[in-house]
């Protein structure tokens, strides 16, 4: 920098300020030179906007207006070219057409775009040739080879180049990995390894059993690999059949039904593998298919019996004799060396042991007489066993009808009970019947109902065969009477269509009964009959509703009698009644005061107040007979306690038997007198105690205490 008005002298003095003053840039003050202090980096910053000003040194006034000034920062070719990603990963299927894009890279320079061609990138491939090629300006990344073979190559690496100054010499470069992969189409047809598969599979296999395994190598994977298996053709088509595992991807041969050494030994199948998707871009490939013989050898195994047929039937008469052969059962050993059979009844099947079998022929036998109407059918099961071989069994049902014969004549088909009005007309029909046989339908009906030869000119009933297995009874005369006769006895001959045919005698019931004027029954007894000639029945209903009436009123009036009750009797001096006490404590006498607490006497319900009897006030007083009570000045207490026991049983008024009552107090102005001994001593008492010298020890103090007057004076 420099003013017009620098002289040189040195009075003048530059000064800057600004964007990286003193720090990047610094000024020469008396020159105005300007220096940058550390190297510029343009794709850090591109340009700084500084200001210059010249002013008086000794003063530092301004001599000048300050000048604005920007320093731009020149690009250099300092940064090489930068891809998005250091990996990039591609897919592409095989057997694309050349030219197929793939994927497409780019990478960016951080130099200035519009100064040189120091950000101007080509794209080029430095690994990855033949197979695959890069457009130089947009770095789109193609096929280079046709047909290429996943199943022959399936993943390439490549590496791809950008580098600045338009690919010229001194350029910068930068590069990528390209990782690209052939996806599968499907371009093989599946294909056995071999021309033959051999399989073996015993005789004794059963159906659903795997024989073996086929497969078909297809390189091709996911679904354009999978295959599908199938018999096109063989002479065990219908014996053999062929699933595919998926999982495996193999063929299963499995047996689809039993099959049989002696028969066949062996068999051909021809199986096809074909594959499931086919795209249709390939088909020229193809055929997308192949096939391949299997050979199933047949094992010999040692068999069971087989029985010519898979179950008998046989039939036999009812009533036949035992021993009578029913039929006959043949098995045979399937193996070439054909053992003997012995034969056996499951005794389960047959637990009463109807029949029985012969062990070398199989003849089956009855052993009773079987009959049809106890059990139609009998179902057993024969056992065939090799003689030199128990374990292997063979078993097959047998059943066998017991086949009718006509040994059970035709009854009543229900217990018939007829009832015929006393003014029937002739000719009426009063009741059809039925009858049913035990026997089989050809030995049963049709049923021919008929009367008795004796009784065919019966002179109150008659009989028509109805030709439809029921027979109608018809009235042959009027004017039937419960009072002579009420009951009849009927005997029917009912017989079937057998051979020989059978018959039996029936007993038909025919009550006499009362109707009305329509022919409903009222009454079917005589009892009745003389019963309505006194009453009607409205009467004897009106008879018995009273007598029930009267009952009811009766059982109330005793239950309200029982339960009234009348109030509680009070303690009145004029109703106070002697007391027994009585306890099982023994005392010492007067003296003793420790012996006995008398207040346990006393009514615990009636120390703290008044309280009413518990006993039924007596509806009237029961006066004492006389004779009865003792003298007052009695002593005998044998005979005053004799004497209230006795009134309280002949009192009617007195509670009843086996009641206790407990008073808390002593009554008043008893008649008897008071039992106690209190006070004796002290009253002019004309009673005699000596006796009390005979009642022993324990009453030794009361005799003291109470004795003659003679006995005081002595002593005193």
């Amino acid at each position: 920098l420099h003013s017009d008005i620098d002289s040189g002298d040195g009075n003048i003095k530059y000064i800057l300020s600004g964007e990286g003053a003193g720090i990047i840039f610094v000024i020469d003050d008396k020159s105005g030179n300007i220096h940058a202090t550390k190297t510029l980096d343009r794709e850090e910053r591109a340009q700084y906007t500084l200001t210059a000003q010249a002013v008086d040194r000794n003063t530092n006034r301004p001599l000048e207006p300050p000048s604005e000034f920007i320093v731009k920062v020149q690009d250099i070719n300092d940064n090489p070219p930068e891809f998005l990603h250091e990996n990039y990963h591609a897919n592409v299927p095989e057997r694309s057409n050349v030219g197929t894009s793939v994927i497409q890279v780019t990478a960016s320079d951080a130099d200035d775009p519009t100064y040189g061609n120091s950000a101007k990138l080509v794209y080029s491939i430095l690994e990855g040739q033949p197979y695959f090629s890069v457009e130089a300006q947009t770095g789109i990344i193609r096929t280079a080879l046709p047909n290429m073979d996943r199943e022959a190559k399936e993943e390439y690496h490549v590496v791809i180049q950008a580098k600045d100054m338009g690919g010229h010499m001194g350029g910068l470069s930068g590069t990528t990995k390209v990782t690209i992969t052939l996806t599968d189409v499907n371009d093989n047809p599946p294909k056995f390894p071999q021309s033959v598969y051999q399989m073996s599979v015993s005789e004794a296999a059963v159906p659903g059993e795997e024989v073996g395994r086929v497969k078909a190598k297809d390189p091709d994977i996911g679904e354009n690999g999978l295959v599908a298996y199938s018999i096109i053709d063989g002479d065990g088509m219908d014996l053999f059949e062929i699933t595919t595992d998926y999982e495996t991807q193999e063929g299963v041969v499995k047996l689809k039904k039993t099959l049989d050494y002696e028969t066949k030994k062996s068999y051909s199948l021809k199986v096809e593998a074909a594959n499931v998707h086919i795209d249709p871009k390939f088909i020229s490939n193809g055929p997308f298919k192949d096939t391949v013989t299997v050979k199933i050898a047949v094992e010999d195994a040692d068999e069971p019996p087989v029985f010519l047929k898979p179950s008998y039937i046989f039939e036999v008469q009812e009533n036949a004799a035992s021993g009578t052969v029913v039929g006959k059962v043949h098995a045979k050993d399937p193996d070439a060396a054909n053992s003997a059979i012995r034969y056996s009844i499951d005794r389960h099947t047959d637990l009463e042991r109807y029949f029985v079998i012969d062990a070398e022929d199989g003849n089956i036998k009855t052993t009773k007489a079987l009959d049809r109407e106890e059990i139609a059918w009998h179902n057993i099961s024969v056992f065939a066993v090799e003689i030199h071989k128990q374990h292997q069994e063979a078993k097959v049902p047998v059943a066998i009808k017991v086949v009718d014969v006509n040994d059970n004549a035709p009854r009543f088909a229900a217990a018939y009970e007829a009832f015929v009005c006393e003014n029937a007309r002739s000719n009426q029909q009063f009741i059809t019947i039925s009858a049913d046989d035990k026997d089989d339908s050809a030995n049963g009906p049709r049923f021919i109902f008929s009367l008795p030869p004796e009784i065919i000119h019966n002179p109150n009933f008659t009989l028509r065969d109805n030709r439809d297995n029921t027979a109608s009874v018809l009235v042959r005369r009027e004017g039937f009477s419960r009072q002579k006769q009420d009951l009849y006895l009927l005997p029917i001959v009912i017989s079937d269509g057998g051979l020989p045919p059978l018959s039996s005698t029936n007993t038909l019931t025919i009550r006499v009964c009362g109707c009305d004027s329509g022919g409903s029954l009222l009454s079917c007894n005589a009892e009745a009959y003389i019963l309505n000639a006194g009453l009607s029945t409205g009467a004897l209903i009106a008879i018995l509703a009273c007598i029930v009436i009267l009952l009811v009123i009766v059982v109330l009036f005793v239950t309200l009698k029982r339960q009234k009750k009348e109030p509680l009797i009070v303690f009145e001096e004029e109703d106070v009644r002697e007391n027994i006490i009585t306890y099982d404590d023994e005392g010492g006498g007067e003296e003793d005061t420790e012996a006995f607490d008398i207040a346990t006497l006393q009514n615990p319900d009636g120390i703290n107040g008044f309280i009413p009897r518990k006993d039924i006030k007596p509806e009237y007083q029961y006066m004492p007979r006389p004779g009865l009570r003792p003298a007052p000045n009695s002593v005998d207490v044998d005979d005053f306690i004799n004497t209230r026991i006795q009134e309280a049983d002949n009192d009617p008024t007195a509670p009843p038997y086996d009641s206790i009552q407990i008073y808390g107090y002593e009554g008043r102005g008893s008649v008897a007198g008071s039992l106690s001994s209190l006070e004796s001593a002290t009253t002019d008492s004309d009673l005699d105690y000596d006796y009390l010298q005979n009642w022993g020890p324990r009453f030794k103090k009361l005799a003291d205490l109470y004795g003659s007057k003679d006995t005081f004076d002595d002593d005193s």
